[in-house]
């Protein structure tokens, strides 16, 4: 028994490697071919994992198949929105509802908002990251050539558009990938491994979504850090709080960088 056991251990460690070579070859490389014969594979190594551990971690490949599919990009333009944002909204409800009314467990909770007043520290982190955010973001976009993926026009009504699409997808960020995919790994690996795992696919997804070059290496410890802050926290409001900061920053930096006479307050 115990032989079996620890074979199984063997498989579903490497059934995460399939899911990490997966995820960046068919949503950051987009590699169509590579990418789905790896999400096959690694659906078929399923089969050789413990009952739950083959259920519920085929869910994340379910949703990696749908982020696939789906229109991944940074324009408000029906119906890419549309699309993009239905697709979104599936991969955070079906795990959910699947794990809460099929599996009848607990492993994806969403905390509630309501929390009492914060304390310094928290207060004084959510400082830091703005000063990082600002002195760190408008040199990251121009160095790597990104911030044209965010092109919008210079009016009002654009702004307030891609301002409210980068804040729905900050806020899924968080659903998703530390409240929905991180908590799915954490019953099956230890913290770091878990997120890691869940650092590879937010990265690949914002990678995708827009974020070039050496920003992937930005992008990647912000996801570690996030996935820790909530650990220890285990606050949903704190960590949605964080990157609605740095969302808040990078789009003022990309006003900055698409129109410079319109927002000229930063040092790049």
């Amino acid at each position: 028994m115990n032989t079996i056991i620890k074979q199984r251990r063997v498989f579903e460690y490497l059934n995460l490697l399939l899911y990490a070579a997966t995820t960046i070859s068919l949503i950051a490389l987009e590699q169509k071919v590579v990418g789905l014969t790896l999400l096959a594979a690694g659906v078929i190594g399923l089969l050789f994992c413990s009952k739950e551990f083959r259920r519920n971690i085929f869910l994340i490949y379910v949703c990696l198949a749908i982020l696939f599919v789906i229109p991944i990009g940074t324009t408000t333009a029906l119906p890419h929105a549309l699309y993009m944002g239905v697709g979104l909204v599936m991969v955070v409800l079906l795990p959910l509802l699947v794990t809460k009314k099929i599996y009848k467990n607990d492993f994806i909770k969403f905390p509630s908002l309501r929390e009492k007043g914060w304390d310094r520290r928290r207060l004084l982190y959510l400082l830091l990251t703005a000063a990082v955010a600002y002195l760190l973001i408008p040199y990251m976009l121009r160095d790597t050539n990104s911030y044209p993926n965010w092109y919008f026009e210079n009016n009002a009504w654009s702004n307030i558009q891609a301002y409210v699409g980068l804040n729905a997808v900050g806020i899924w960020d968080e659903l998703f990938f530390v409240c929905t995919v991180l908590a799915i790994l954490r019953r099956f690996f230890t913290f770091t491994v878990a997120n890691v795992a869940q650092a590879v696919l937010f990265t690949s997804f914002l990678y995708t979504l827009a974020f070039k070059g050496w920003s992937v290496v930005v992008i990647f410890l912000f996801a570690l850090l996030q996935g820790y802050i909530f650990k220890k926290t285990k606050s949903l409001l704190f960590i949605l709080a964080i990157h609605l900061t740095v969302d808040l920053v990078l789009h003022l930096a990309i006003i900055h960088l698409l129109y410079p006479e319109s927002f000229p307050y930063f040092l790049t």
